[in-house]
This record gives C-alpha cells, sequence and structure tokens, in this order.
C-alpha cells in the first residue's frame, strides 16, 4: 500500500496559511488591555479554578475571541463539556482556533460524531484542523475514520504523519507504519523515536538499531538513546544497553533510572548502588526501587544500615524496610524504627498498624491507633481496613464489623445497601462479607457471593476469600465440597495458605472427620512446623478416635524439635477496655485484687454446694419413713 501525499516543506507554510485564514475571516487584534485578563483567566483554568475564571469572565464587559476561546479551552481541560459548549453556542464570532479548540476538546471526551459536526461546519481549515480530527480518530480507536481524513488532507505535516504512525502501532500494524515512515520526506525526532519504538516491540531489535544509527546527528537527542537502551533491557539485553549507556554523550534522570532499573530487575544490586553513587541528579525514587529490592530478596538488615548512612533516604524507605522486618516477624524491630522516624505519613502508620495485627499483636495495634487518633492524625480507608479486621478478632463488638459476632444479616443488609450506591465493592469488601456468611451459617448465600464477586463483579479471589468459604462448608459438615473449592484454588493458580488447610482442620475436629483432618493438618505443619496449637488438634482427634499411638507419636514429633505447647489466653473487654490473661501469667496491674475476688467466689460455690437443698431433704425423709 502507498501513501500518495504531499508534506508541508516546512511548518512555515502551516503559519502562514494559518495566518491568512485568520486574518481574512476569523480573529481580530487583541487590544493591549485585554491580554491581562485573557492571561488571568488561563492560569485560572489550568490550575483549576474554574470558578474564579467563570467570575473574571462575567464581570468582564468587554471580550474578544481570545478571551471566549481561554474559557472554552479551560472548561475543557477540567472536564467541564457541556459548559464549554454552551459557550461555544453562545459565540457570535468565532475564529479558526475556536474550531480546533472545539474539536480537540470533543475528541478528547469521546464525542466523536460531535466533533466531525463541528468540522464539517467549518467554512476553512487549516492544517491544524486536520490534525485534531486524526488525533481523536486516533485516541478513540477509529483507524478507518484517520485514514479516510488523512488521504483527504491538502496539506500534510510531519505531525499528520507521526499521529497516523502512532495508530497504527496502537493497532498492531507495524509493517504499514513501517511503510508510512519510509515514504516521509521530512521527518522529526518523534518520527524516528515512533519508529524504534514500535520495532523494540515487536522483539525487532536489529531493524530498530539500524533506524537508530540512520538517524542524523543533530537529530538524535537524549530522548532516542533512552528509547534504544530501554528496548535492549526489556529484551533481556542489559549489557548492550549498558554500553549504549556509557556511549551516550548526555544523559537525563531517565538514562540512569532506566539502567538502574535494570540492574534492580536482573539482581545486579552492587552494580545498581554503583551507579546510584555516579548519579549526578540522585532523588529518592531511584533510591527507593533500589532499597525496595533488597527488601524483596530478604536482605532487610543490609537495607537498613544502608538507609542509616544514606541521606537519601525518606519516609518511604522507612516504610520499606518497616514492611521488610514485619514480613521477617521481627516486631520489635519494625516498631522501634517507626518510633525512630523523623517524619509520619499516613502510610507508615497503616503498615506499622496493619503489620501488628499481621503478627498476632491487634491490641498493640490497636493501641497505635488510638494514639494516632489523640494527635488528630487523618485517616484513611486503609487505616479503618486495618483496624476493621484486627478489631473483628478481638472480642469486642465496638471495634469489629457484624461479621465475626453472629450479626451476619445485619452485615449482608448493609451489604446489598452498598450495592443500590454508586460504590463498587472491592475484595475487602468481599472477605467481609464471606466471612459474615461463615460465622452465621448462611451456606448457600456464601457460595452465592463467592461467585458473584468472581463473575460479575470480576475480582480474582484471593487465599481470604477461600478460607471463608471453606470454613463456612467445613463448620456445616460440607467437608467433601469444602475440598473441592481447595481444587478450584488451585486451578485459579493461588496457594493453599495455612489459613485456609487450618480452617478445613477446625471443621474436621468439629464433624470427627480424621483422615481429612490429618491431611489438613500436615499441611498447616508443612508450613508452619512450630504451631503448637495444630499438634494438640491432631493428637486430640487420634485419641478421641482410638489412634492412641498415632496420638504419641504426634507428642514425641512436638517434643523431638521442641515444640511447647502455648499458654490459654482469655479476653474480657470492661468499659471499652480490654484485658488479656495468660495461663501462669501475673503481670496484670489488678491481679491480686482479681485473684482475692476469685477466691470468695470459689468459697462461695462450695458453701451452696455442700447445703443440701429441699427437695433433697424430702427424699431422705420419705425413704427413711
Amino acid at each position: 500500500m502507498l501513501f500518495p501525499f504531499r508534506l508541508a516543506p516546512s511548518l512555515k507554510l502551516t503559519k502562514a496559511l494559518y495566518q491568512t485564514l485568520s486574518k481574512k475571516h476569523y480573529t481580530v487584534k487583541t487590544p493591549v488591555y485585554l491580554k491581562p485578563l485573557n492571561s488571568k483567566i488561563s492560569d485560572y483554568m489550568r490550575n483549576g479554578l474554574v470558578e474564579e475564571a467563570q467570575n473574571l469572565f462575567d464581570a468582564t464587559p468587554q471580550r474578544n475571541t481570545v478571551t471566549w476561546n481561554a474559557m472554552i479551552r479551560g472548561y475543557f481541560q477540567n472536564g467541564q463539556l457541556n459548559q464549554a459548549m454552551l459557550l461555544y453556542n453562545r459565540m457570535t464570532d468565532r475564529d479558526i482556533y475556536s474550531y480546533n479548540t472545539v474539536i480537540s476538546g470533543l475528541m478528547q471526551c469521546g464525542e466523536v460524531s460531535n466533533a466531525m459536526d463541528v468540522f464539517y461546519c467549518m467554512p476553512l481549515r487549516d492544517v491544524v484542523t486536520w490534525n485534531s480530527m486524526i488525533s481523536g480518530f486516533v485516541c478513540n480507536g477509529l483507524m478507518d475514520e484517520a485514514f479516510w481524513i488523512f488521504d483527504r488532507m491538502p496539506l500534510k505535516d510531519v505531525v499528520s504523519c507521526n499521529l497516523m504512525i502512532t495508530g497504527l502501532l496502537k493497532r498492531g500494524d507495524l509493517d504499514l507504519a513501517e511503510e508510512l515512515f519510509k515514504e516521509m520526506g521530512a521527518r522529526n525526532v518523534v518520527s524516528w523515536t515512533l519508529m524504534m519504538s514500535g520495532l523494540l516491540s515487536a522483539g525487532r531489535i536489529g531493524d530498530a538499531r539500524e533506524i537508530f544509527e540512520s538517524m542524523p546527528v543533530n537529530v538524535r537527542d537524549v530522548q532516542a538513546w533512552n528509547t534504544m537502551i530501554t528496548g535492549y533491557i526489556d529484551n533481556g539485553y542489559l549489557e548492550i544497553g549498558e554500553v549504549l549507556f556509557h556511549k551516550m554523550p548526555e544523559r537525563d534522570w531517565n538514562s540512569w533510572n532506566g539502567i538502574i532499573t535494570g540492574l534492580v530487575n536482573v539482581q545486579r544490586l552492587s552494580d545498581a548502588m554503583r551507579l546510584f553513587w555516579e548519579m549526578p541528579q540522585k532523588c529518592p525514587r531511584t533510591w527507593n526501587l533500589i532499597l525496595m529490592e533488597l527488601v524483596k530478596n530478604g536482605l532487610v538488615k543490609e537495607a537498613h544500615a544502608v538507609l542509616v548512612k544514606n541521606p537519601f533516604g525518606d519516609v518511604v524507605s522507612i516504610t520499606n524496610t518497616i514492611i521488610g522486618y514485619f514480613h521477617l516477624g521481627e516486631v520489635q524491630t519494625a516498631v522501634e524504627l517507626f518510633e525512630s522516624a523523623p517524619i509520619r505519613d499516613i502510610t507508615l502508620w497503616n503498615v506499622t498498624i496493619f503489620g501488628l495485627g499481621e503478627n498476632d499483636l491487634g491490641e498493640d495495634g490497636l493501641k497505635l491507633f488510638m494514639r494516632m487518633r489523640e494527635i488528630s492524625f487523618p485517616v484513611d480507608e486503609f487505616t479503618f481496613t486495618s483496624v476493621l479486621t484486627i478489631g473483628s478478632i478481638l472480642p469486642s463488638l465496638n471495634l469489629g464489623g457484624f461479621a465475626h459476632h453472629g450479626n451476619g444479616e445485619k452485615a449482608l443488609h448493609m451489604f446489598n445497601q452498598m450495592r443500590l450506591t454508586a460504590i463498587k465493592p472491592n475484595q475487602i469488601t468481599f472477605i467481609g462479607v464471606l466471612s459474615a456468611c461463615s460465622h452465621t451459617g448462611l451456606v448457600e448465600e456464601g457460595k452465592y457471593y463467592f461467585y458473584i464477586m468472581k463473575y460479575k463483579y470480576f475480582l480474582q479471589p484471593m487465599s481470604e476469600h477461600y478460607t471463608c468459604i471453606v470454613d463456612l462448608l467445613g463448620r456445616f459438615g460440607h467437608i467433601d465440597e469444602a475440598m473441592r473449592f481447595l481444587d478450584q484454588m488451585r486451578d485459579d493458580g493461588i496457594e493453599a495458605s495455612t489459613s485456609v488447610w487450618g480452617a478445613l482442620l477446625g471443621a474436621c475436629r468439629i464433624h470427627s472427620n480424621v483422615n481429612v483432618g490429618e491431611i489438613a493438618g500436615e499441611k498447616v505443619l508443612e508450613l508452619e512446623p512450630w504451631n503448637s496449637g495444630v499438634y494438640m488438634i491432631l493428637a486430640e482427634m487420634f485419641t478421641e478416635s482410638g489412634r492412641k499411638k498415632d496420638a504419641e507419636k504426634i507428642w514425641v514429633r512436638m517434643k523431638e524439635i521442641g515444640v511447647k505447647k502455648q499458654p490459654g489466653c482469655s479476653w474480657i473487654e470492661l468499659n471499652n477496655s480490654g484485658h488479656v490473661f495468660l495461663s501462669g501469667d501475673g503481670s496484670h496491674p489488678e491481679f491480686y485484687d482479681i485473684c482475692s475476688i476469685l477466691e470468695l467466689l470459689l468459697i462461695e460455690m462450695e458453701i451452696e454446694m455442700l447445703k443440701p437443698n429441699a427437695s433433697s431433704c424430702q427424699d431422705i425423709h420419705a425413704i427413711c419413713g
């Protein structure tokens, strides 16, 4: 396919045509006194101050087309399509810029047919008009319409061709884009870079390198070098990208960041850090990329050591390191790092609260939340998600949503009310819904909501969702169906976590299903060999089913690897304050008072037990005659 067209020899012709059309048909010269007004309106709109711009426009008795155009463009910039069109329709005099602004704005809003109406009603058009139409069609995925306009353009410039190449590459027509590129009589750096990007994305690295080498030296800018280097890195040729990086005549921040990112992604962290120190304009974003990779690879202490010495560390660096310590289970170090942070943002608070909850220190997480509220630190939805997750596990109806306390119907009613609003449920929402069903025994409803989450809202189930379903089915005796959900979980590519197997084990304990319970228990111990509770449950199940030798083997295993039974734990909430009691622990501040009261209660119970009741006395008298 050939592209017969005539390119404008330079943009001067386009500009000359525009000026001719403007002088003859549309614009009048802007008076000096209107220039500050028009500039002020543009500034207001650019900064989102639409009301201020509107007030200034309304208060101005004299306006010209530039004033109207500034308002219309500003409305489009701020997403107020209707206001823009109302003002456009009120205009008595329009220049070519008025039409071009409206066409571009309508196209950006997806109002293609209305943009075409404006285009067809124009008395005259310039190359900007035609390019606006092509750009709009390309952005809206209408390449056939873009071709139709492109073929009918009386005069095409480099921008016209670049727009078409962009659209063809978006559609995957690389060969056609390459053909158009070759037909171009004049190219700019955008033309060359577009073609290189398209070839690199298709893996045609050699062809892209030929384009790169063919570029005139005065055209080959830093962006072209960056495109080629990134292409090599993305296609697995990091070493060649490095060579090209060191050959660059000049580098910008993207050059350094691109090569450092490539090194980090292949775990060459020492090389990435060396380049970071050589980087002339260092920034926290690049540093945090390196730091996060250290954390992800379990090198949290190393990351922390570098963070202490690094002047580029910020609150993001500290947050990432705290996350790493929580993952390692080093809670105390994570909390100490939080306390030592010079600046704390909302994310840092949220991460620490969530991390405490994840490490079975929910009470400390709630205390941190209370502290956050005491200093009037702003909270967000993630704060409440973490707190409600913790609260739902603790025995506090005030601090946990309805689901974990038998109020499933209320929780589902609230969910259905939510569905009537514009708010879309997310994966966290469905954890609450499924948990409500599980704790209330709504088996069919639980399965229903699981499937609408997956197939109506197209949300990918997570391990937590499967835990709720397995718990729900297992708790009410549907062990085989729970096992089928575990198979479905594997089909979805999700590895069964300890919580899922633990839910199944709990169900087997309730319904005395020793065979499946043994499978579930061993799965948990594969992941958590120090979980004393699982050994206890298995030993109990074996004993109750007459398998005493298997129970003894469990006790021997615990002894061999040094697992000790965890002390019993009780909670109580009194006057909005939670109290925790561990077996053998006397640290509670009112411990001795509580023990004294318990002793009094025991004495009273013994006295009551020793008293003969009236019915017993009557029976004795009757027997003795």
